[in-house]
């Protein structure tokens, strides 16, 4: 019996007023951890989900349970939400909320709380949860304790949850301000915690959700958040300001682009139109085009070309290599950052950002871009085998015969190195795939040798950490499927991150099968620290134990307890196999490694 007798709690009515008025918003996924206090949210979201109004993703771990949700924000660029209890459960939120901050993906964070009178005075479970997540967030908001609310759906007790709601949702957007992020939305539930839905939400009209975002009731800020996007592939491109005007780039200064990670097709476009170089990372989206600079490493360090750059246009987030951190840092390069949705560039303490970047009326300078391009040529790695000598296989010398199947056979059977890991990956994945890279040793591998390809790309280089990479992909799968729509997910990673987030193998029985690929570069430890000054200055004992960290997971038991399909390969015949079969779900390649 609730406070009313009627069979209703307030905290239900609240619950379907602020997750009703985000599907009118646009909202399309939603992420569960189970949870006394947040009942009323799951029960409503398990009715939402129903209807068909939402996808519903189930996690009993937080931590996975907001990676998830940042790679279906990272993918399809609009917020899901992720609801959980109070307590611990919301502290576990932070690593992805800081990554979504750092990034520019928009999330929502609806934590249950206890009322204000059961916070600092010893109550089960409760903590100081506003403000949890200060100085991450582009709004937090601890909402008010329902209490009765009316039965029609514009009741005045209704309100202040379908305004939290439409604020919540135009901070996570982005919506005004050019920065999408996340939000956290703070819930206190009394007892009872739950109680009948209300009639408005179960009568055909008390929720409107559009079949498209844009299309949703009240949808402006939606509409905004696509049209300021340009490309794809990753919470890409740079966000472009409605009512600012791009900048017009003056001929003359020795100019590059650089694309770091999200940056998009954007960074292209500009140094096709502009005749300028493309340093583009591996994670940036923007890895294709004829002026892609292939070893671009190298010749940032070759005072001939690195050496005279007087002019630097950013878009993204550069992270993988030192020498463009060292050429964004010098005081006689000018540096031109391209605003996007996450943390913005300045390193060089003079940095200027911009809303966006127009190539020069003027020629292009060919003999700067001449130059790089004739040097980039050079740097190209080619690790595809040879093709068959189709003319020595069917030659009727026996010799000729015998050797042309030696070599065959040999080129199935070559062991598999990093270099022949991410090319292989590289290689089986297209526009209608996705790719994510885990913050691992082999992300750098591939950034140094693999070639251009225009394929959606992802990685989680706001902060550059290993954990969530494996829910982070789950959750690109979930929002990039949809229906018969064609596509693999493939994860590529090392150990360690895979360890880092194993809790995210386990997948809820009622859900859909993903199409996802994790492959796993297994060397037996973070091999990444062997390259680092940290290396030349420890003990080799002292290094393995606290660095390199061994360990000897067994993968195979691991896959087969939570109910994936398992593949060990060591040959790059049998690694092309595995990647390019039929997938029919989730699957676990390991590839080992040496150190």
């Amino acid at each position: 019996m609730t406070r009313d007798g009627s069979g209703r709690a307030p905290a239900t009515d609240a619950a379907a007023a602020l997750l009703g008025r985000l599907i009118e918003r646009g909202l399309r996924h939603v992420v569960l951890s189970p949870g006394s206090r947040s009942q009323a949210l799951a029960l409503v979201a398990a009715e939402l989900e129903s209807r068909g109004l939402i996808r519903l993703h189930v996690r009993i771990d937080e931590r996975v349970a907001g990676f998830t949700a940042l790679g279906i924000g990272r993918e399809n660029r609009m917020p899901a939400a992720v609801i959980c209890t109070s307590g611990t459960a919301v502290a576990n939120l932070l690593p992805a909320a800081l990554e979504a901050h750092h990034s520019g993906v928009p999330l929502l964070l609806l934590t249950a709380d206890r009322p204000p009178e059961l916070r600092g005075v010893g109550a089960n479970q409760a903590t100081r949860q506003p403000g949890m997540f200060s100085g991450f967030v582009r709004l937090e908001s601890d909402l008010p304790v329902a209490e009765v609310l009316s039965d029609a759906i514009d009741g005045d007790e209704v309100a202040p949850f379908r305004a939290a709601a439409d604020e919540g949702w135009d901070a996570a957007v982005g919506a005004g301000s050019r920065v999408a992020g996340p939000v956290h939305l703070n819930v206190p539930f009394r007892e009872p915690l739950a109680g009948a839905l209300p009639e408005w939400l179960l009568s055909s009209t008390g929720v409107v959700a559009a079949s498209d975002p844009a299309d949703a009731a009240d949808g402006t800020a939606e509409t905004e958040w696509g049209a300021h996007y340009q490309g794809g592939g990753g919470v890409g491109a740079a966000l472009q300001v409605a009512g600012a005007e791009p900048v017009v780039l003056e001929a003359g200064p020795r100019t590059v682009v650089v694309a770091g990670a999200d940056a998009g097709t954007d960074a292209e476009q500009l140094a096709h139109e502009g005749g300028f170089p493309l340093i583009a990372e591996i994670v940036s989206g923007a890895r294709f085009g004829r002026h892609l600079v292939h070893g671009y490493r190298r010749l940032l360090s070759d005072p001939e070309l690195g050496g005279r750059v007087e002019r630097a246009v950013v878009f993204g987030h550069p992270t993988l290599s030192r020498e463009v951190a060292r050429l964004l840092s010098r005081a006689d390069v000018e540096v031109l950052a391209v605003r996007g949705p996450g943390e913005q560039l300045n390193l060089n303490g003079t940095t200027v950002a911009v809303d966006g970047v127009t190539a020069p009326s003027a020629a292009a300078d060919r003999e700067w871009l001449g130059a790089w391009m004739r040097a980039s040529r050079e740097q190209i790695v080619d690790l595809s085998p040879a093709a068959p000598d189709a003319d020595a296989l069917s030659s009727p010398v026996p010799a000729e015969r015998l050797g042309a199947i030696s070599a065959e056979l040999g080129a199935i059977r070559a062991p598999v190195d990093r270099a022949v890991l991410v090319d292989a990956v590289w290689r089986a994945t297209w526009p209608h795939d996705r790719l994510l890279f885990g913050s691992s040793r082999l992300v750098r591998v591939a950034d140094e040798i693999l070639g251009g390809k225009k394929v959606p790309v992802h990685a989680n280089r706001g902060l550059a950490g290993i954990d969530g990479t494996v829910a982070t992909g789950l959750g690109i799968a979930a929002a990039s499927q949809r229906g018969a729509t064609p596509g693999v997910t493939r994860v590529l990673l090392g150990d360690l991150a895979f360890l880092h987030d194993v809790g995210a193998l386990l997948h809820p029985p009622s859900e859909g099968e993903p199409r996802i690929q994790v492959i796993v570069g297994n060397d037996g430890g973070g091999t990444i620290f062997d390259g680092l000054e940290v290396a030349g200055i420890a003990g080799a004992e002292a290094f393995d134990r606290v660095q390199f960290t061994p360990q000897t997971a067994r993968i195979e038991e691991v896959a087969r307890a939570y109910g994936w399909e398992y593949r060990r390969v060591t040959t790059r015949g049998a690694l092309d196999q595995a990647l390019t079969s039929p997938a029919g779900g989730r699957q676990i390649i390991e590839v080992p490694l040496t150190r």
